[in-house]
């Protein structure tokens, strides 16, 4: 971070000074174990926790200040009404200070982590890039992000979450994007939403906060992003996909500009993702030459998001445990098909969270394809799931064999009785710990 006085940011943040006119130099840190020399900690009040009172452990690892709602005795506090919007006031007061960094922000229904982890590879080929792994995409997160820049930074890629209307809105204001990308929209959030209609017009707040010399790549292979077009101020790049062949192992290759792209990632769906990544480099200058080679040499970056390992017993698994929609859910079946060909299939799927009156629908839709796919074996955990199997269950031409499991305990003692050697696995959900079955596969096989 740039160096900011105390005095500075109480004034940033309409806040009150208490202590010491202090000079902050590092990160600004809502995790006390975090903390490096020169830091600032960000004090929450929980329920349960209070974050004032991890201030001293803050300290021995190198806090010079505290941001929080109430003084503390060990060091010099900015006192605030709440800090976590007094976050947002510092953030935007930084980037103020460094008018030549390129913000790019990414929303999407789902796959906008992976396009930012990308983004962000290709972009750290041209110059100091911040993009970090997981999803920061919210109001604590995104500016938690922004503060990491400083002078060196050219880039800063901005994963940007909705849970209603002006949320995008309220984050652009924190970081004002000069690109902005919409992955996809769909049925995630639909529960908060109430309609994809409404969740589309939600994601086009990111396209409105563009400039006029700003830039929006928005998926052309989707209708309702493609329509964002006309709500944009800035230049306007439509990305499709066209033609994808998957290897055997379920890898994306696809034509950029006549040149045969392949991708190490698994999914089909990383090719859109890749593209529109693609279309950000280019913006920024990375020649057109210069992108099938960087694209061929992107990895994964975020934890559990199509995480492929081999065993040494010969399975194949498929972790994308971090979280679940019907959309992102097929992506990853249609992966499980391609990897699987040839060989038998598991798919491990959890509960779809946020999808209010479309919940049994979109469970069951998932079922279905599944099952149209081809998995030999479905397993759904907890009852919650349980619309999933209805789903496979209609497709009646499936020879499949399908179970619900209570909970995560016994979803892997049911993957440790059906699992043979050679066997390809996917394990799919929202985040309830799901991961429990990827972490049981992970574990060296007997």
């Amino acid at each position: 971070m740039i160096a900011f006085r105390l005095s500075e940011i109480a004034s940033i943040t309409g806040g009150v000074l208490h202590g010491q006119d202090v000079t902050v130099t590092g990160d600004v840190e809502f995790d006390s174990r975090e903390i490096l020399p020169g830091g600032m900690f960000v004090a929450f009040e929980g329920a349960k926790v209070d974050g004032h009172d991890f201030a001293g452990k803050a300290k021995d690892l190198g806090a010079v200040a505290v941001l929080g709602s109430k003084p503390v005795p060990q060091l010099p506090t900015v006192v605030v009404g709440d800090p976590r919007a007094a976050m947002g006031l510092l953030a935007r007061a930084l980037l103020g200070r460094l008018p030549e960094l390129t913000v790019i922000g990414i929303t999407g229904s789902s796959g906008k982590t992976s396009t930012k982890d990308m983004i962000g590879q290709l972009l750290s080929r041209l110059g100091t890039t911040i993009a970090p792994a997981g999803s920061f995409n919210n109001e604590l997160g995104l500016p938690h992000t922004v503060l990491r820049a400083d002078a060196r930074t050219k880039y800063l890629v901005l994963e940007m979450g909705s849970r209603g209307p002006g949320h995008l809105t309220y984050l652009c204001g924190i970081a004002p994007p000069k690109i902005g990308v919409v992955v996809n929209v769909g049925v995630a959030h639909l529960g908060e939403f109430g309609s994809v209609e409404a969740i589309a017009k939600a994601k086009s707040e990111l396209i409105q906060a563009l400039p006029a010399d700003g830039f929006a790549v928005l998926n052309g292979d989707d209708p309702a992003v493609a329509a964002m077009a006309a709500v944009s101020q800035a230049p306007v790049k439509l990305v499709t996909t066209g033609e994808v062949e998957l290897d055997s192992a379920g890898r994306p290759s696809f034509d950029l500009n006549g040149t045969r792209v392949r991708l190490a990632l698994t999914g089909v769906h990383q090719a859109g993702n890749a593209l529109l990544a693609a279309a950000v480099a280019q913006r920024c200058g990375m020649p057109l030459a210069d992108l099938p080679q960087a694209l061929a040499e992107l990895k994964l970056i975020s934890a559990r998001r199509m995480d492929v390992f081999d065993r040494a017993d010969g399975v194949t698994v498929i972790d994308d445990s971090y979280n679940a929609n019907p959309a992102s859910t097929a992506a990853a079946l249609r992966a499980l098909a391609a990897a699987g060909k040839d060989r038998r299939t598991i798919a491990v799927l959890g509960y779809h969270a946020e999808l209010g009156a479309a919940e049994r629908e979109g469970h069951a839709e998932v079922g279905a394809l599944a099952a149209a796919l081809g998995v030999d074996v479905l397993i759904a955990v907890e009852e919650s799931a349980a619309p999933i199997l209805d789903g496979a269950a209609s497709v009646r031409s499936w020879e499949g064999e399908s179970v619900l499991v209570s909970d995560q305990a016994a979803a892997v003692a049911e993957v440790a009785r059906r699992l043979r050697p050679g066997d390809v696995v996917l394990v799919k959900g929202s985040r309830y710990r799901t991961w429990d079955v990827a972490d049981f596969l992970r574990a060296p096989a007997a």
